[in-house]
């Protein structure tokens, strides 16, 4: 070749001019393998961010597909939507939560015989303030005597309305007949629902290593599957659930008292989640998300990590202190004693402040009157006071 010998140089991909072969032992060398160096590292970089992007999609998409899409709810709410209440505050959502206790889950069958039919063990309406600074969880006592209107049953045929326990709702209709059942009980618009079963709630404890409450004497139930000590314990998944679910021998054996407890569980379990910094703790974080996510059933807009996302985001910044439980005001149902009925004019209080997006306050201590018995809540001149009532909050201690 004309112009002396020419060198291939790997490190470019192509031909040095001439002379080149005079540096190979030289600095040249030296530059061209730091060059070569330096491109590898960048190779090795993109493989490792490649592998982590793949990793973290892999992740998303297991969260992701574990949430099922309640579309028979959707499809019953939007055939009766022009008779459902209209929201009155924007920003302000209202979240119905269902536990079901259907045992068809994974575990879940140990805990009674499948009649076939599911109910709603537990409903609780989640009130979410305009502004993200507090939230009100109303239990609903399943043995509330209501209206239930005409429902599609899951053979495709149509319920006839009936005056009848709460939960009567969830097990004719499913979840599309509670919502329409609560709205129609509160004139408070529901904006998502939530179904989790047995399973999906110890999941979450579990996720969480464990919830502890006080308890004031041992407790030897057989049906819970219970025997605990007295005072400060911790309970595992299986546990909390037989906790929450007793009735005959904790408590004075009433629906209410078990509310109460189940009230001050979940209290516990928000502050346990807050305490625990999980929701900035990545390792901490996944298995809560995947125990949550793996029983859940919602309204299609929350049927994925996206919607969740988006309505947990506003929720870390709430105080405790903020996050109140209470149900709603009941008595003895006059015709039945192991029926309730609403107390009024205290019940529609309630939900008309929960349809304003006004405050409520809560106390450990039953009321003397609900009517009269207000506190201020809010500061200023013009403050509108806050009917109290029993109940407790996220930041109290359950030994307190």
């Amino acid at each position: 070749m004309r112009g002396g010998p020419h060198v291939f140089d790997d490190t470019a991909g192509g031909v040095l001019g001439p002379g080149a072969g005079a540096s190979a032992s030289g600095p040249g060398l030296i530059r061209r393998r730091r060059r070569r160096w330096v491109r590898w590292a960048g190779v090795g970089v993109a493989v490792v961010v490649a592998a982590a992007a793949g990793g973290a999609w892999a992740v998303y998409a297991k969260l992701d597909s574990n949430i099922t899409p309640d579309n028979a709810a959707a499809a019953e709410l939007a055939r009766y939507d022009k008779e459902r209440p209209t929201s009155l505050v924007k920003g302000a959502q209202n979240i119905l939560l269902i536990g079901s206790d259907s045992r068809s889950g994974d575990g879940n069958a140990e805990y009674g015989r499948d009649s076939g039919t599911e109910r709603s063990d537990t409903t609780i309406l989640l009130h979410l303030a305009a502004d993200r600074r507090s939230a009100t969880a109303v239990s609903l006592p399943r043995d509330l005597m209501v209206d239930v209107p005409g429902c599609l049953r899951p053979d495709g045929t149509r319920s006839e309305p009936m005056f009848a326990m709460f939960n009567y709702a969830f097990q004719v209709g499913g979840s599309g007949c509670t919502i329409r059942t609560v709205e129609k009980l509160t004139d408070v618009r529901i904006d998502h629902h939530m179904v989790v079963d047995f399973h999906g709630f110890k999941d979450m404890v579990d996720a969480v290593d464990g919830v502890q409450v006080c308890l004031k004497e041992p407790i030897r139930d057989k049906a819970a599957k219970l025997r605990l000590p007295a005072g400060r314990v911790t309970l595992d998944g299986e546990q909390a659930l037989g906790y929450v679910r007793a009735r005959k021998s904790l408590g004075n054996g009433s629906d209410t008292d078990r509310m109460d407890r189940q009230q001050r569980f979940l209290g516990a379990l928000v502050n346990k989640v807050r305490s625990d910094d999980v929701l900035f703790n990545p390792a901490k974080l996944y298995p809560v998300l995947d125990a949550a996510t793996s029983s859940l059933t919602t309204d299609p807009d929350l049927a994925n990590l996206r919607g969740l996302y988006e309505l947990v985001r506003g929720l870390r910044n709430i105080p405790t202190e903020h996050v109140q439980f209470l149900t709603v005001p009941r008595e003895s149902y006059l015709y039945n004693a192991n029926r309730d009925q609403l107390v009024e004019p205290e019940a529609e209080k309630l939900f008309a402040r929960l349809r304003e997006d006004a405050p409520v306050a809560v106390t450990r201590e039953v009321p003397q009157d609900y009517g009269t018995n207000t506190r201020n809540t809010t500061s200023g001149s013009g403050a509108t006071p806050a009917p109290t009532f029993r109940g407790n909050t996220a930041d109290e201690d359950t030994c307190g």
